[in-house]
């Protein structure tokens, strides 16, 4: 089951993915494991970037959450704002979860709460000059840190590796609205 891949610099036998699938083929002979092979290696992947992507945004004085907050605003386009239900609706985080951000972030003068002008009862959740400047400067910040991961990938390659993914996330979500998750 041990696959060799031809890299620029020699061949590498197997990564963590390809141990595990063998200690399991060992153990559970006749199981099919391939999903591990994509699924595993989907998870494993993001584990092993996490904590980079995590003190990326740490160096702005930001988790990834509030990252999250301000990025939404700041790529929904001028005048930055939206409302809380369509900020916990893109973050899919609960409203309880958005609200606590919202203060750390309105406490760090990223962000203001103000009046919707069509409707005084509701709120709008808008950048700051402050939190404009910082989103787009952790972003780019993040999109380098995150390139570097990809240096193992020529340009076809990663090309490749989206469309493939970008196939297998939208045949999921499709059968997530079929069965109303």
């Amino acid at each position: 089951m041990r696959n060799e891949i031809e890299m620029g610099d020699g061949v590498v036998s197997g990564d963590h993915v390809d141990r595990l699938r063998e200690q399991w083929a060992r153990e559970l002979p006749g199981l099919d494991t391939e999903p591990m092979a994509i699924l595993g290696r989907a998870y494993r992947l993001s584990n092993l970037v996490r904590s980079s992507i995590e003190a990326t945004f740490a160096g702005f004085n930001l988790d990834r959450g509030e990252f999250d907050v301000i990025g939404t605003l700041r790529r929904s386009g001028a005048p930055y704002r939206l409302t809380p239900t369509e900020l916990y609706t893109l973050l899919m985080v609960s409203s309880g979860g958005l609200t606590h951000r919202l203060g750390r972030l309105e406490k760090a003068g990223l962000i203001r709460r103000e009046k919707a002008p069509r409707d005084g009862r509701s709120v709008l959740v808008a950048l700051t000059a402050d939190g404009i400047a910082l989103a787009e400067q952790a972003f780019r910040k993040d999109m380098a840190n995150e390139a570097s991961f990809l240096q193992a990938l020529d340009a076809k390659e990663r090309e490749t590796l989206a469309a493939l993914l970008r196939k297998l996330i939208v045949g999921i979500e499709g059968d997530a609205r079929k069965t109303g998750e």
